[in-house]
């Protein structure tokens, strides 16, 4: 009832008289769980407010659930207006000339000091993605309002915006020329306090108040307090953060043997690039496997996609490409700045003798951001698609591999101008921020983002409507009956039962041996960055999946008894069918695992595949490579303690990898 309910609550056009009332009467617990689902609380102004405090009446539980209530619009009302405050100090501001100064903003607050472009691990850090989400509102916020020919940049608009915004802070410090940059960059540093602020009241508080079930808000006072009333619920999300890290290590760890056998079999391989930038290029290709490895074999991406503007993507070559963007960024911004600002104490002559040391070594921009044309840029890249067969590169792929990675900041200013519904990309997604002809990037984006999950967001987050996408799908149901089969298995995919009144639908995935059955829906999705995109997740695609899964294990189960053209394709006869019988959510997404829906477990397939492979000592960086601490002959240790950490040492069997998935002893 409490998902109904909520439903009603999130909405505004229809009304049901009396109907909160009612709820508030008989079943207030119910109503006080559907109005946290409903997101009703940033939205004080909605006509079911109005229905609530009428229903107060009913009852003290839901009366303090309309204080409770007001006391967030109140501070939601406060950091708001803080934020439109700071906004007018700003308000003439050009989009680039916003860019400018957070980028101004970045160089002094969030570039690492002690930055290493050689660090296989980049840092995760959580003011990072803070910062970002906050600087994304912001420029939406600017082109909303932005008039379209002033995104469209010239050489000379950039010229003007960089001599009145950027060279007074970088060249004229301290002169009254710099008075106007100065009070500007501290008024950016205002405003993006007090956007953080609010998104993490967002986040932190009105998200947790709807999403999670871990805690409960009591008021004391004017003020909330947090109680936790479920300790395990409260660290699931954080527990999926630490899971997701230990994956980046698994697919690199994967990514590096695969390069050791590339090497092998082509030492060419090993000396990519001119000789002083070998190593960098090493790194770059290695992170484009472990992210050609992972969307591969967990999302069940083929090695070409299609991009934006229909043209076909070499999958690798893409990735490769964000790669070596991102390793030049590091070294010739990042660790550069990071030398320094250790040498000079200061940031600002830090990024002053940056950008003159650029200047002297060939006129290279080393500005907090730099601007190319397009065709610049696909000339570029070009180099970077060399292959056996073509000696030259190949323009038309650059030019599509460019078109894959570029958010166009025209087409996006249209949609918010015109009101339209979409999703805005986050800049670590599409790092190629197009003005017309010309291309903006940030280094201390690109070069501190995590290109495998801008990758899976870009195809799976703001891709997900490509016609590729089913194809994607099963290929990762095939993917993990292949796995199956190397265990034993028998295996169908995409078997069709005979429509009924309950129609179950296709079963994605079968499975069977040692007398169990194993009926697996597979869900394709992308990853998560807030418990709200996980709770609707969670209370919609696995909600149905959990329904779906009943319907087909069912059926399953019947035809089975009475198929024999089933039984033989699973090469069981009448007298030896499974006797025991398993549905398994399989979801490319962590979030909520080990969860069960409609009473079916959700495991992802990642987990599936790590535990089929046997492979998780990958998870924990067996050679120290991430954590810096490699030791060259580690290689006999680690073969040597394979008894350690095989998931099956008395050998593989259905029983044993039940349970090795139902207590999630992958991790």
């Amino acid at each position: 009832m409490s998902f109904a309910l909520a439903r009603y609550l999130g909405q505004e056009p229809v009304a049901a008289d009396g109907l909160v009332a009612r709820v508030a009467r008989d079943a207030p617990d119910a109503l006080i769980r559907a109005v946290r689902y409903s997101g009703l609380v940033l939205n004080p102004h909605s006509p079911r407010r109005v229905e609530l405090e009428q229903a107060a009446a009913e009852g003290e539980a839901v009366a303090e659930l309309c204080r409770v209530l007001d006391l967030f619009a109140l501070a939601h009302r406060d950091r708001i207006a803080a934020v439109e405050a700071q906004k007018a100090r700003l308000a003439e501001l050009s989009v680039f000339d916003l860019l400018i100064y957070a980028s101004l903003y970045a160089f002094e607050v969030l570039v690492p000091r002690d930055f290493k472009e050689k660090a296989l691990a980049l840092p995760s850090r959580v003011d990072l993605e803070l910062a970002w989400d906050a600087l994304s509102d912001l420029l939406a916020w600017k082109l909303a309002g932005a008039s379209i020919s002033s995104l469209k940049l010239t050489d000379d608009i950039i010229g003007r915006s960089v001599a009145r915004h950027l060279r007074p802070i970088l060249f004229e410090s301290g002169t009254a020329n710099s008075s106007e940059a100065v009070r500007n960059l501290r008024a950016l540093h205002a405003l993006m306090d007090a956007q953080i602020e609010l998104n993490e009241f967002t986040a932190r508080s009105a998200d947790a108040f709807c999403y999670d079930d871990g805690i409960r808000f009591e008021r004391r006072g004017d003020r909330l307090e947090i109680v936790e009333v479920d300790p395990a619920a409260r660290a699931a999300w954080q527990n999926d953060g630490r899971k997701l890290e230990r994956l980046h290590g698994y697919w690199f760890h994967r990514a590096m043997d695969t390069y050791v056998e590339q090497v092998a079999s082509d030492p060419a391989k090993w000396a990519i690039g001119r000789p002083e930038n070998s190593e960098g290029n090493r790194l770059a290709w290695i992170r484009a496997l472990q992210a050609q490895l992972r969307l591969r074999e967990a999302y069940g991406v083929a090695d070409e996609v299609t991009s934006a503007s229909g043209d076909t993507v070499d999958l690798f070559r893409g990735l490769l490409s964000l790669n070596l963007m991102s390793v030049f960024f590091q070294r010739d911004f990042l660790a550069a700045f990071a030398d320094r600002l250790d040498a000079s104490g200061n940031w600002i002559v830090a990024l002053r003798r940056l950008t003159m040391d650029g200047l002297r070594e060939g006129f290279q921009n080393r500005l907090p951001l730099t601007w190319s044309d397009r065709d610049s840029k696909v000339t570029n890249i070009t180099g970077w698609t060399v292959t056996a067969s073509e000696p030259k590169g190949n323009p038309r792929m650059a030019s599509a591999i460019l078109d894959f990675w570029t958010y166009d900041m025209v087409a996006m200013a249209e949609r918010l101008q015109r009101n339209e519904p979409g999703l805005q990309p986050h800049l670590f997604e599409r790092p190629v921020l197009k003005f017309g002809a010309t291309l903006i990037q940030l280094p201390w984006i690109v070069g501190l983002q995590n290109n495998s999950s801008a990758a899976i967001n870009n195809l799976r987050r703001l891709g997900a409507r490509r016609g590729q996408a089913r194809d994607e799908a099963q290929r990762i149901e095939a993917g993990l009956a292949r796995l199956f089969e190397t265990r034993g298995f028998k295996t169908l995919l995409n078997w069709k039962p005979l429509r009924d009144v309950d129609d179950p639908g296709e079963v994605d995935l079968i499975a069977t041996l040692d007398g169990h059955l194993f009926v697996i829906e597979v869900k394709s999705t992308f990853m998560r960055r807030s418990q709200r995109d996980a709770w609707l997740h969670a209370t919609t695609t696995l909600r149905k999946a959990g329904d779906q899964l009943r319907r087909k294990v069912e059926a399953v189960s019947l035809a089975i008894a009475s198929n024999p053209e089933l039984r033989a394709l699973l090469d069981l006869t009448e007298d030896r069918v499974p006797t025991r019988q398993h549905g398994w959510i399989a979801d490319t997404s962590i979030e909520y695992d080990h969860q069960r829906f409609a009473g079916f477990l959700k495991v992802s397939v990642e987990e599936l595949l790590i535990a089929l492979r046997d492979d998780r000592h990958l998870l924990n960086d067996p050679n120290g490579l991430l954590a810096g601490d490699y030791v060259a002959d580690q290689s006999r240790e680690a073969d040597a303690s394979r008894s350690a950490w095989t998931l099956y040492p008395d050998g593989f069997g259905a029983e044993r990898f039940i349970e090795v998935i139902e207590t999630g002893a992958v991790w």
